[in-house]
């Protein structure tokens, strides 16, 4: 992990250095609400010139014009419905396959009204990913492990993006009378494959203790993990999700960039969503220094990405999550 990100040069929490970002309400201060908006308006001037040179024929969501250009929701959800004839050889993380449709059925319905998507249809959407998860764990031998397993491109992917804390994490914002199956079935298995440093690997039986990424490590993994305590209220959820933190402080200042998928500021979303479930003013002031560090965009060396100005590895996500910041 410490070869693939800068060292962590910032003190941690105690109420005198979190009086230079917020006060006792967690509100931030007129200084640093202001350093963050005038970041934000530089970058968003750097990717409007950058965005003359952005491929007019990449229109995906992970590296296009439609995450760019967040197509408004209300385009789209009618024809949302219409594509519950999925490909049954579709696959089910998030990115390309079914959890990336459901979430666009959970979204449609959270800005726009529960019942513009049925939740009945929501949950034939669930039932196919539970069966693909039966079907494969049977034909590749998890079921004394685990009832359930999915695979991208012939690897057991852990992570949120195309793996197993992904997938349940989705499961959960739906329900249903599959929940303590797959408590059994993903919650526990994927805690039993935790790293001793509190981390988790990219893929099933992978003894490499090296990301902190949103994609595949601990990043990625705590909201399963937040998401599994609000539903089943069982601390060692909890508590593992305060390990994660824990992790992305020491070795998630990354040198691969500041965006989403592999980036700084992807991984301090993860001491926001923890603070919003905690009001643990630790992690507020988490978050604030990984945003302190995403200001000096730029300026750390990091790597270039394929695709500058996207939302899941350029500019667009820093300026997505410091502005969520300032709300």
């Amino acid at each position: 992990m410490a070869q693939r990100a800068f060292p962590n040069p910032y003190a941690d929490y105690n109420k005198s250095l979190a009086e230079g970002y917020f006060d006792s309400a967690g509100r931030l201060t007129p200084e640093f609400s202001q350093r963050l908006n005038n970041k934000i308006r530089e970058l968003l001037q750097q990717m409007e010139r950058g965005l003359k040179s952005a491929d007019p024929r990449d229109g995906t969501c992970y590296t296009g014009w439609s995450g760019m250009k967040h197509w408004p929701a209300c385009i789209f959800y009618s024809r949302l419905i219409h594509l519950n004839k999925i490909d049954p050889h579709a696959p089910n993380e998030m990115l390309y396959g079914r959890m990336g449709y459901i979430y666009a059925l959970l979204f449609v319905n959270k800005h726009f009204g529960e019942e513009k998507i049925p939740l009945s249809h929501i949950q034939q959407i669930c039932e196919t990913v539970l069966t693909s998860g039966e079907s494969l764990a049977r034909k590749r031998n998890f079921t004394a492990k685990t009832p359930l397993m999915y695979e991208w491109y012939q690897e057991y992917y852990v992570g949120a993006a195309h793996g197993l804390a992904g997938i349940y994490y989705f499961l959960m914002q739906v329900g249903g009378d599959y929940g303590e199956t797959l408590k059994c079935a993903f919650v526990d298995y994927v805690c039993q494959l935790k790293f001793p440093s509190g981390n988790y690997p990219p893929c099933v039986d992978d003894n490499r203790d090296l990301l902190v990424h949103w994609c595949h490590g601990a990043p990625g993994v705590i909201y399963m993990l937040i998401q599994a305590y609000k539903v089943f209220r069982e601390e060692q959820y909890l508590s593992d999700a305060y390990r994660c933190a824990d992790v992305i402080w020491q070795y998630g200042l990354l040198k691969k960039g500041y965006g989403l998928c592999h980036g700084t500021a992807g991984n301090a979303y993860a001491f926001l969503t923890l603070y919003n479930l905690t009001q643990d003013m630790k992690y507020l002031y988490r978050a604030c220094k990984f945003a302190e560090w995403c200001l000096d965009y730029g300026e750390h060396g990091c790597r270039t990405p394929d695709t500058p100005f996207s939302l899941f590895e350029g500019i667009l996500h820093t300026l997505v999550s410091t502005s969520l910041l300032d709300t």
